[in-house]
């Protein structure tokens, strides 16, 4: 979602003012959604809600999207899963143009609220802008910027909303519509993310997505106390259209820079059976560069608190215990011997391979030259130390 960042003294400056005698009527409620922007933690959008008051010319913005990446100890309590973000309120023109430099679209839907509701909104908005109340624990995919305003829009309706439509959707394959041009953030995501978000989603959890909230309150109704029924949304329009290029990576994908490292992999494995050689030096770099990435998959399972990220069946392949395992590993494979520690570890990588499509996970298909890799220098020691025997 989109990390909004503005001055302290916007945050501190800027409030709604509410006067005693104010017709709601004349106000206007909207729900604002941002553009997808090409860093990481851009690429999902980002959500506001709109409040413009004609009667006193004040037009704010409310933001639950801001945080302090120069907070002590940000990447590590991010990992943990103990981020936290903050309402914001900046004015209408100041939140555009910022969207306008970075060239990103805007789109408005305007709420079909009573007065009744508008003033609830308005209320619930002031009392989570007050100072105690405006930090909260960041969550990406139940308590973000999107799932914020959407729930705060509903707890001020005087009534019920449902939603049109059905979805055949899991939380990966959402992400990976968000991320469907950047193939290493998509990736990166997939050696985090666990067996949980191949779970199908409902259409509420769906909206932490910017613009799936946005899609799914196009068609929503309300249905009041009265059982009157009402569209949510009154209008919808652009308030920015930005204008893009084509997009083009310079970077291979993660599948076809695997694959060139599986055939070099290949190549000197059958080069070193012909020699009658180990080539050790390869196996002390795959296994090094395997275990790496173990050790944050370990932690993501096992210590930190973020959703989506246990278990994880990548452990198979990318684990930490091959650090430790490395020494007595290369030392047998120098002597010439079996290394039971590898020849298990192919076993495992065999049935990773050929079971992976039944999994409940759904695996980056980069995983499979990478499997490859290790299963290839498993049988080019296993035929060595056939051959010494």
């Amino acid at each position: 979602m989109k990390q909004y960042i503005i001055t302290f003294f916007l945050l501190t400056l800027i409030t709604l003012p509410i006067k005693a005698q104010i017709n709601f009527d004349e106000i206007e409620v909207s729900l604002l959604t941002c553009e997808q922007g090409d860093e990481i933690y851009t690429l999902f959008g980002h959500t506001a809600i709109r409040i413009n008051n004609t009667q006193d010319n004040t037009d704010i913005v409310f933001n639950y999207g801001l945080f302090d990446f120069n907070a002590p100890n940000f990447i590590w309590r991010f990992t943990l899963g103990e981020t936290d973000y903050q309402l914001g309120a900046t004015t209408y023109i100041h939140f555009l143009s910022e969207y306008q430099y970075y060239n990103r679209s805007v789109w408005e839907q305007v709420l079909n609220l009573t007065a009744s509701e508008k003033e609830k909104l308005i209320f619930l908005l002031e009392e989570n802008y007050k100072p105690e109340n405006r930090i909260y624990r960041y969550n990406f995919l139940y308590d973000n910027c999107a799932t914020k305003p959407r729930d705060i829009i509903t707890t001020s309706i005087e009534g019920t909303i449902t939603y049109q439509g059905s979805l055949n959707e899991t939380f990966r394959s959402l992400i990976h519509k968000h991320t469907k041009d950047y193939p290493w953030s998509t990736f990166g995501m997939d050696l985090c993310l666990g067996k949980s978000v191949d779970n199908p989603v409902s259409i509420n959890e769906s909206m932490f997505s910017p613009i799936y909230l946005m899609k799914h309150f196009n068609n929503a109704m309300i249905t009041d106390t009265n059982q009157q029924q009402r569209l949510l949304v009154k209008k919808t329009h652009t308030l920015y259209h930005a204008q893009h290029e084509t997009k083009k990576s310079h970077l291979p994908s993660p599948f076809l820079s695997f694959s060139f490292l599986f055939l070099i992999v290949l190549s000197i494995s059958i080069l070193g059976v012909n020699n009658n050689k180990s080539y050790w030096g390869i196996d002390l770099i795959l296994l090094f560069l395997f275990g790496i990435p173990g050790v944050i998959i370990a932690f993501l399972s096992f210590f930190s608190t973020h959703p989506g990220v246990y278990p994880n069946y990548l452990l198979l392949l990318l684990n930490p215990l091959h650090l430790l395992a490395l020494p007595f590993i290369i030392k047998r494979i120098k002597k010439r011997k079996l290394s039971y520690y590898l020849t298990t570890y192919c076993i495992l990588l065999t049935f990773f391979i050929v079971l992976s499509p039944l999994f409940l996970q759904r695996f980056n298909l980069a995983m499979l030259p990478l499997a490859l890799c290790i299963l290839t220098r498993g049988i080019n020691h296993i035929i060595l130390y056939r051959k010494a025997k």
